[in-house]
């Protein structure tokens, strides 16, 4: 708080702002960022969850590829059946506008087949990447991995 002692006879208001309680807060906002910036910026050593394999439910009318390939070239097979990524939309455009027109306005999200993709451990993700590019295109919303879990680690459905 300002005070005006003695010696001055004019009686015009203060205007002299008191800035000790805004340093106060200042340092104390200071202290809070020294302390909380370190701790938001370190990162913290986890060991991520083990993923048990879950069995898969397969249907019929679900697509299976296989994708391999490496630097020089991608392969991909449609059942046992080799395909170029035309060849691959067109099928999948194909399976999918079949099951369209068989189930008609009774279509449900569960009556859409899925894509079920096994990628070799050594393929560039290029290619399993635009495999499921492709199937996209064609119109397939379900896209999921085939792997093979190590030993002791399937589980049934709960």
């Amino acid at each position: 708080m300002a005070m005006s002692v003695g010696g001055d006879s004019t009686d015009k208001p203060l205007s002299d702002i008191n800035t000790t309680p805004l340093v106060d807060v200042m340092l104390v906002l200071l202290i809070i960022f020294l302390i909380a910036v370190p701790v938001a910026i370190q990162a913290v050593d986890l060991e991520l969850p083990k993923v048990a394999y879950e069995p898969t439910t397969t249907k019929p009318e679900n697509i299976n590829l296989s994708v391999s390939g490496s630097e020089a070239g991608c392969k991909v097979y449609w059942n046992l059946t080799q395909v170029d990524s035309g060849e691959l939309l067109r099928r999948g455009a194909e399976n999918l506008q079949a099951v369209v027109t068989r189930f008609g306005d009774n279509l449900k999200p569960d009556d859409i087949p899925e894509v079920h993709i096994r990628g070799d451990v050594n393929t560039p993700y290029r290619c399993i990447g635009g495999a499921i590019y492709t199937m996209q295109q064609a119109g397939f919303v379900k896209v999921g991995f085939i792997s093979e879990p190590p030993a002791g680690t399937a589980r049934g459905r709960v």
